[in-house]
């Protein structure tokens, strides 16, 4: 992010006002991030005041939680089964909602993170592509690995809502002190004869301790269809080879292919989460 984000604080609750946010429906937009607030009425109070101040230097547009991107932190929580936060995901007080809604805020965009027993989805038939062959990384050569993701990512996310291109040295500072978290295992790579498919990366779910269950599955990619299935089907037989028990698909679209694809293999959804939305102008 080129943006230098400026703090804002009223009593109970503080901000930083991200200047140079993805645009929401082609409108000049600012995002809201890092918010904190001790309850809804110190949380509406600032968000109000960050309107007021952005509307004066002529934004038509609010967004929020987000810290200046989707690469960054961003969405509150929605609705939870209570289970603790797993491994990278996003949080928020059960007051934060609340605090947007009351200043004019609305979910403009929505996910949600399933979870499976993996024992259950290893029962489905993998799917397969003829010409492809799915590897788990072998470890070697972390900052190669770490392009190539850089390189599909961008190409395979363009079209997510809310995208906004990311340098690749940004990108690389970001994803750098994730990579004791990964097990090479769990990171896979798709290809066919014109090179790199589809990637999926998994990690374990290190929020349970030295000895997680959880493996998951926090994003994939691929440029032909049928890679996906055949990049998730892989990863689960793998997780459960290394003796997890259970599989989050962390983080979808409500609507994202992803999602139907979670379904199949029978995951219940146990969190939502959204991102809001204000019109400053109409």
């Amino acid at each position: 992010m080129s943006d230098t984000p400026d703090y804002l604080e009223i009593g109970d609750a503080c901000c930083r006002l991200y200047r140079e946010a993805p645009s929401w429906g082609g409108q000049r937009t600012a995002a809201i991030g890092e918010f904190r607030c001790a309850d809804p009425a110190a949380g509406a109070a600032l968000l109000s005041r960050a309107g007021e101040v952005l509307s004066r230097e002529g934004f038509e547009a609010l967004i929020g939680p987000m810290d200046g991107d989707t690469w960054h932190r961003y969405r509150l929580v929605t609705d939870s089964d209570g289970s603790p936060p797993f491994l990278l995901e996003p949080v928020s007080a059960p007051h934060d909602q609340q605090a947007f809604v009351a200043s004019g805020f609305a979910p403009i965009s929505t996910y949600v993170s399933t979870r499976a027993r993996l024992d259950e989805t290893v029962s489905i038939k993998p799917g397969r592509l003829d010409g492809i062959t799915v590897r788990a990384w072998d470890g070697d050569d972390a900052e190669r690995l770490l392009e190539a993701l850089f390189d599909m990512s961008l190409s395979s996310f363009a079209a997510n809502p809310f995208y906004k291109p990311i340098s690749r040295q940004a990108f690389l500072a970001l994803y750098r002190p994730i990579l004791p978290a990964i097990d090479p295992r769990l990171l896979l790579f798709a290809h066919d004869a014109d090179g790199l498919a589809g990637f999926l990366f998994g990690i374990p779910d290190l929020a349970e301790g030295d000895k997680p269950r959880t493996a998951i599955v926090k994003t994939y990619a691929s440029r032909r269809r049928g890679v996906g299935r055949q990049l998730l089907d892989t990863f689960h037989h793998s997780a459960g080879d290394l003796g997890f028990t259970d599989v989050i698909h962390a983080l979808m679209h409500e609507n994202n292919q992803s999602l139907n694809s979670s379904r199949r293999y029978g995951a219940e959804v146990f969190r939502r989460y959204a991102l809001m939305g204000r019109r400053l102008a109409e």
